[in-house]
């Protein structure tokens, strides 16, 4: 198939939309718009596509047949979609397509403008065409910065003071030491085996991210909501966790008090709970996609407990392969919306036949597409539920496997199990010495 810039590029359409039939993800890299194809039913195949998408659905030739509905005759039917498949040399060439057809945009919008310029009548008339003009290269410049923009981004970097953090706060002074806090568009994998605290540590960096006055989306495959706040309301209002189990008969006065005060202050924060056991990457990107256009100038923290619930859209023939889609697309939602995504993730049971059961890389289910996909890859580890004589009772180690722009190595915490509390492990030291040394 041959490409020509022209007018119209009638080729390079039928490209884009094969290659989004062969490879649905390419959909969400797109930059086009409906109204920049040339041809009208190559627009309303589009739409169809972004409305199935946006319907959180697999965009196949049997969905997007099924949104056209009747209208599905007036492009060509069942079979012209099925040939756009078969125009498509290699889907490795979209974004050259893409561009083809923005260039061909371009032009014909520049040559009504230019022909809307030539019959003005009125020179208050001029600096709206001039703009639009302008905003016809914008088109193409928001996706392709030059060398010198990127240089530029980079030298202001080596000669602005950096002023704290230059990502989300941990919660954990030795943690953030280590990573800068979470880094916007990275994929941070936290893994370990049952009973070393996931669930609670993920809480923790939550709730430190609210506190901050960030907001926390928490994708819950596992437990409710209503389990996730009493556990974050035992922490706050320092009530041991075990006692919800009947709370009417075990909360004390001082309990209710402090359960009164831990209520008062979660309201204050901006975190959403999303517990609909059957979630897919698709349902998880199109609720971030809300929580951005409700709180566009705040932080943003996602947590995803856990990997390997999320339920895939398609068959794979092995797992391994459905949860490198999965991981995959959490990356591409990360770097979409500029986010820190914490994916929580099993340990295979290969972790306790050794005697250092600290985990390894290799200890991830399903790991090979994990690790290269993910830009922090942490285990947690507590010495004292292996071994209960313990020289570290109460430590959690936070090891740091992989780090894509820092340094690996492990940071140690205090975790109070009965409250689900992360805490510093230096202050906590100090506070501990300082009441030693008044006794």
């Amino acid at each position: 198939m041959e490409y020509q810039l022209g007018v119209e590029n009638i080729e390079a359409e039928q490209a884009v939309l094969g290659s989004i039939f062969l490879e649905s993800d390419l959909l969400d890299e797109a930059i086009l718009q409906a109204q920049q194809f040339s041809k009208p039913s190559h627009k309303t195949i589009f739409k169809a596509m972004r409305e199935v998408q946006e319907a959180n659905k697999q965009v196949d030739i049997v969905t997007v047949v099924t949104q056209l509905g009747e209208v599905i005759e007036q492009v060509g039917g069942v079979s012209y979609l099925s040939d756009l498949t078969n125009a498509v040399p290699t889907t490795a060439n979209f974004k050259t397509y893409e561009q083809m057809i923005l260039e061909s945009y371009r032009v014909r919008e520049a040559r009504k403008l230019g022909a809307k310029l030539a019959t003005v009548t009125s020179e208050e008339e001029v600096p709206n065409i001039l703009q639009s003009l302008g905003e016809l290269q914008d088109i193409k410049r928001k996706k392709n910065r030059t060398k010198s923009d990127v240089l530029a981004d980079i030298f202001s970097d080596m000669s602005t003071p950096t002023q704290g953090l230059t990502g989300i706060d941990t919660g954990l002074d030795d943690l953030n030491r280590m990573t800068g806090g979470w880094q916007g568009g990275d994929l941070i994998i936290v893994a370990a085996r049952p009973s070393m605290g996931k669930t609670a540590f993920a809480l923790s960096l939550a709730q430190a991210n609210c506190e901050k006055g960030g907001v926390s989306d928490i994708f819950s495959l596992e437990m409710s909501d209503t389990q996730l706040v009493k556990r974050m309301l035992s922490g706050l209002g320092r009530v041991n966790g075990k006692k919800w189990s009947n709370p009417f008969e075990e909360f004390t006065n001082e309990d209710h008090e402090n359960m009164a005060n831990a209520i008062g202050h979660y309201e204050k924060w901006d975190i959403n709970i999303h517990d609909e056991p059957t979630q897919t990457v698709y349902d998880i990107r199109s609720k971030i996609k809300e929580t951005f256009k409700e709180h566009p100038d705040k932080k943003h923290l996602v947590i995803i407990d856990y990997l390997q619930l999320i339920s895939s859209v398609g068959k794979f023939e092995r797992k391994d392969l459905e949860i490198g889609h999965i991981s995959g697309m959490l990356k591409k939602i990360a770097r979409e919306f500029n986010v820190p995504v914490i994916a929580l993730s099993q340990l295979s049971r290969g972790v306790e036949q050794r005697q250092d059961k600290r985990p390894m890389m290799s200890d991830i289910r399903e790991s090979g597409s994990i690790e290269q996909d993910a830009d922090v890859i942490s285990f947690l580890y507590r010495d004292d539920y292996y071994n209960k004589d313990s020289e570290n009772p109460g430590i959690t180690e936070i090891i740091l496997g992989k780090q894509r722009n820092g340094p690996v190595g492990t940071v140690q915490t205090l975790f109070r199990k009965e409250y689900g509390q992360f805490l510093n492990l230096s202050k906590q030291l100090e506070a501990k010495m300082e009441a030693e040394l008044i006794g």
